[in-house]
């Protein structure tokens, strides 16, 4: 044939495509399915309707191709899973010369150059793909023919061929027209994004709480575990909480979390008080009634660091985590319908375990999680310690959970001029108000999982120790049973040395009436200790959280509490709330 200007038909022949092609008309996906594709959608698959397609698909050629699932990869591994160009078939380590595209393949790549391997020497050429896939590397094949025709004046093709290859973009003609308009669509978003984005290494997150709540109490007064009483039914309120995630990461397996917050709240002798801004946490402060979205930390209406923490992974299976305002039950005692407030139970016993975590809200320590070989069963271990960023030993004690005032209340009181200073005992990062927390988590499914837990460490120079248990139970996918349970011992307290005891169990039924529902029912005990009160104190909470969309949930919930405070003449308290949370 003599060298002459080529209409599209004629440019994207060559000799190599009679037998490829003609397999692949004959038999649908065949080996330029396995042999193209695979060298640019390596493992990355793509359906039709997916958002995820390459953004510059266009700009990747068959002779460079990078592996595309390095977008999803962390940066460590992405750097190392490009694509190396292959100029023999040996070098590829999984493909033998039995292999019936073995030839095929030799010819793709000691002649044209066209095929590309993974830096350890493999080809991975089984696997499945999409339509849109096969035109995506066809396309991208011919590009590198026009690259071999604008550079060569023999072995030109012949005329079959060309007939051979007019069918082949006749019948994927507008798969071609529909990647390219997707294509070009996602290019001009890419940019637009890149263009716009907040950071190369931060993802922005955010959350608002707002609940509105009501509440009051049967009989003449109610008295608290301190004596305080209260004889006027409290008002209505709304209780808020506004926070900000920054995620940070620079390898693709570590994470940096800042969290600013900001809640409702007041102060009470200067310091912050949480959770007495809803009526169920006004009425009775200490045992765990009061919602634990609204305490968690105590705040006053100001903006303050809530998280600040780095977590990385040595290995697959160990992650550890670091930092100055880390809080423990963020990665212990999870249960699936009974650990976040935003989502399920308000009800702060109801949260984690009440006197499992005594030093609870953000804290100075670290957090190693193992999960070996990926498996059934992870261990985890805590060090939390209160007040970390003082080195003396005055000045009151943030990070305790609210029973520990009725415990050590001399700790909780204003220094009086010339007495020793109180709170009593060191601070700083190993000071007398820290804890020590393990826990062994056994799953072997979604449907089920034991945790087993201890805990021990001093609170203002008194040691305390406790161990407990955690269960959940799914059945049918939708309906689950879970509990808590604990039993510890706190010395050196305003009652003596004491013995409480925690419980708490419930029932949960998720999609009810809509898909991505959750309803819950639980009732617990939360400090039951025989030197505190006459009685048993009994929470009970039901609620229902009805998703409008993805990032905005409303829930409410009704709170009944009896014998508050372990007090038993106290009338019942009665609360309702209206959760909403946005997320975004």
């Amino acid at each position: 044939m003599k060298k002459q200007s080529l209409s599209l038909d004629a440019l994207i022949a060559n000799k190599f495509q009679q037998k490829l092609l003609n397999n692949c008309l004959a038999g649908g996906v065949t080996i330029l399915s396995f042999l193209l594709l695979n060298t640019v959608l390596n493992t990355y698959t793509v359906s039709a309707e997916t958002t995820d397609f390459p953004t510059n698909f266009s700009s990747i050629k068959i002779a460079d191709s990078v592996n595309l699932e390095s977008a999803k990869q962390p940066e460590s591994e992405a750097n190392t899973s490009e694509m190396n160009q292959v100029t023999n078939v040996n070098q590829l380590s999984d493909v033998q010369p039995t292999d019936w595209a073995f030839q095929a393949l030799q010819s793709l790549v000691e002649r044209y150059g066209c095929i590309a391997g993974y830096p350890n020497s493999t080809f991975r050429g089984n696997r499945a793909m999409t339509r849109y896939e096969f035109a995506a590397g066809l396309n991208a094949c011919l590009e590198r023919v026009n690259e071999l025709i604008a550079t060569a004046t023999n072995n030109l093709a012949k005329k079959e061929d060309l007939e051979t290859l007019q069918k082949l973009q006749e019948e994927f003609t507008a798969e071609l027209a529909t990647l390219r308009g997707r294509v070009d669509t996602l290019e001009a978003k890419t940019a637009e994004l890149e263009a716009n984005q907040f950071s190369t290494t931060t993802k922005l997150q955010g959350q608002v709480i707002i609940s509105a709540n009501t509440g009051g109490f049967s009989g003449d007064r109610i008295i608290d575990a301190t004596g305080r009483q209260v004889t006027r039914q409290p008002n209505a309120t709304i209780a808020f909480r506004a926070g900000i995630d920054l995620n940070t990461s620079f390898s693709g397996t570590d994470l940096l979390k800042v969290r600013l917050e900001q809640g409702s709240g007041f102060d009470e002798n200067g310091q912050p008080v949480g959770g007495k801004d809803n009526a169920a946490g006004f009425l009775e402060p200490f045992f765990g009634s009061a919602l634990d979205y609204s305490i968690n930390p105590p705040t006053s209406g100001k903006l303050e660091l809530s998280r600040l923490y780095y977590s990385f992974a040595p290995t697959q299976d160990l992650n550890i985590s670091i930092g100055p305002a880390i809080r423990a039950a963020d990665f212990m005692d999870f249960n699936s319908y009974a650990s976040l407030s935003f989502r399920d139970f308000g009800t702060q016993a109801f949260s984690s375990n009440y006197i499992l975590f005594p030093i609870n809200f953000p804290s100075g320590g670290a957090l190693i999680s193992w999960k070996p070989g990926n498996g059934a069963l992870s261990i985890r271990a805590a060090y939390a310690a209160a007040d970390v960023f003082n080195p003396g030993d005055e000045g009151p004690i943030n990070g305790t959970l609210p029973f520990t005032q009725v415990l050590y209340p001399n700790d909780f009181r204003p220094t009086v001029p010339g007495s020793p200073p109180s709170p009593r005992g060191s601070r700083g990062l190993f000071g007398d108000t820290y804890q020590g927390t393990v826990e062994v988590e056994y799953a072997p499914s979604r449907n089920f999982a034991l945790r087993l837990q201890y805990a021990g460490g001093e609170v203002f120079t008194n040691h305390f120790d406790a161990i407990a248990a955690n269960v959940e139970v799914t059945l049918a996918e939708k309906f689950g049973i879970f509990g808590r349970y604990g039993y510890s011992n706190y010395n050196g307290t305003a009652f003596g040395d004491i013995s409480p005891n925690y419980w708490m169990a419930g029932i949960a039924m998720r999609d009810l009436f809509t898909r991505g529902s959750l309803a819950g029912f639980a009732v617990g005990q939360p400090f039951i200790v025989a030197e505190i009160g006459d009685a048993t104190q009994t929470n009970y909470e039901l609620f229902y959280n009805y998703p409008f969309s993805r990032n905005i949930q409303v829930t409410p919930a009704i709170q009944i509490i009896e014998n508050a405070g372990n007090q038993g003449s106290n009338g019942t308290i009665y609360s309702g709330s209206l959760r909403t949370v946005f997320s975004f």
